[in-house]
């Protein structure tokens, strides 16, 4: 037996592979997150971080020591008022989870809610706001459960139209494998943490906050204290966190935002849809199906109907006796679909290695 990798490599998604170098630059000197050198650490990946996604001089990016979703609670404390409702898309366990972190932080929640694997389209959005306002729409870009990529532009383009409604967006899944724009595109909060196409280790996230976002949260009396935005923008403006951040993971970000910018956003982008096409096209060949709807695919994970139903919990024992992770079906989509994974820092003979090893496995 060939082991293809020298360590158990990773084809979920997330936490995804981490590059020796990455890894390596967290282990550099600890500094003090109240001293200059941390300031200059912040203040140095603020640039990189507003470029990635696509903030202009409206926005700003936080430091949150958590994962993503400790930013939906931030977004959903901070934006939506409590005698005001909110606008949750959902269309997989991601988007369903943050409408339930609404509903705990004492929220208004309507849903609309779409069939896993498929995408909600602008027309549903647009015809839920002519019906009623609402404080917020917020939504997954990149349902990470179903491999759908939700039509973010178009529908920002329609609640755009209503100005007191902001537009909220957890794009943890895409960040770094795709565009984003949020100034050009109106969004009021996106959010992404680090273990994703960022391809660093987790315990890291980022949320770029528009001024509008900053308004609100000031009308708004309880924001809580860990996630409160206006408590943020106070340290935001001395380079610094409220609480500690995490400063090897900050190390590890330096790094990797100019590796990033080494190779390109489009180079980036255009490597991850490399990645998806050569995917799909072994997910077709050998028989199985995606789940996600046609025009609509993740150019980060796919998600996989077991069509020929294969014993999937077997493959996954053979790909780990040869050094490999795959990711089965999330939630109620467990057993019926698997997940591959394509994000981060891999590169295509990663992904080939993957598909010969699963084809071994098929071939048995």
């Amino acid at each position: 037996m060939t082991v293809p990798f020298d360590h158990e490599r990773l084809f979920i998604p997330g936490p995804v592979e981490v590059r020796r170098e990455i890894l390596d630059a967290q282990g550099q000197w600890m500094i003090g997150h109240r001293s200059q050198a941390f300031a200059d650490l912040y203040a140095r990946l603020q640039p990189r971080l507003k470029e990635s996604f696509g903030a202009g001089e409206s926005h700003r990016v936080y430091t949150y020591t958590s994962s993503g979703s400790g930013i939906w609670e931030s977004a959903s404390r901070n934006c939506v008022r409590d005698d005001q409702p909110v606008l949750h898309l959902v269309n997989g366990a991601f988007s369903d989870r943050w409408a339930q972190v609404s509903r705990a932080n004492g929220k208004q929640v309507d849903v609309i809610e779409v069939p896993w694997g498929q995408a909600v389209k602008p027309e549903q959005v647009a015809e839920a706001l002519k019906q009623k306002h609402y404080d917020a729409v917020a939504m997954v870009y990149n349902e990470t459960s179903t491999g759908v990529l939700n039509p973010l532009p178009a529908i920002a383009k329609v609640v755009r139209g209503y100005e007191d409604t902001l537009l909220l967006v957890d794009a943890v899944s895409c960040w770094m494998g795709t565009p984003i724009e949020a100034e050009a595109w109106g969004l009021d909060v996106v959010l992404a943490s680090s273990q994703k196409a960022f391809a660093l280790p987790p315990g890291i996230a980022f949320g770029a906050v528009s001024d509008r976002a900053l308004a609100r949260a000031e009308t708004i009396t309880h924001r809580g204290y860990y996630f409160d935005m206006l408590v943020l923008e106070k340290y935001h403006k001395r380079n610094n966190t409220p609480a500690t951040p995490p400063i090897s993971l900050m190390f590890a970000a330096d790094k990797q935002l100019d590796a990033i910018r080494a190779e390109g956003y489009e180079n980036r982008f255009r490597r991850h849809t490399m990645l998806a096409e050569r995917t799909h096209e072994w997910v077709r060949s050998r028989g199985f199906e995606m789940f996600s709807e046609e025009g609509y695919h993740s150019p980060t994970v796919s998600a996989v109907r077991n069509t020929p139903g294969i014993d999937f919990p077997a493959m996954q024992a053979f790909l780990k006796e040869r050094g490999i992770m795959l990711g089965g079906g999330y939630g109620k989509l467990k057993g019926e679909t698997f997940r591959i994974a394509h994000m981060g820092d891999l590169q295509m003979a990663d992904l080939e290695a993957l598909l010969t090893a699963m084809d071994a496995f098929l071939e048995a």
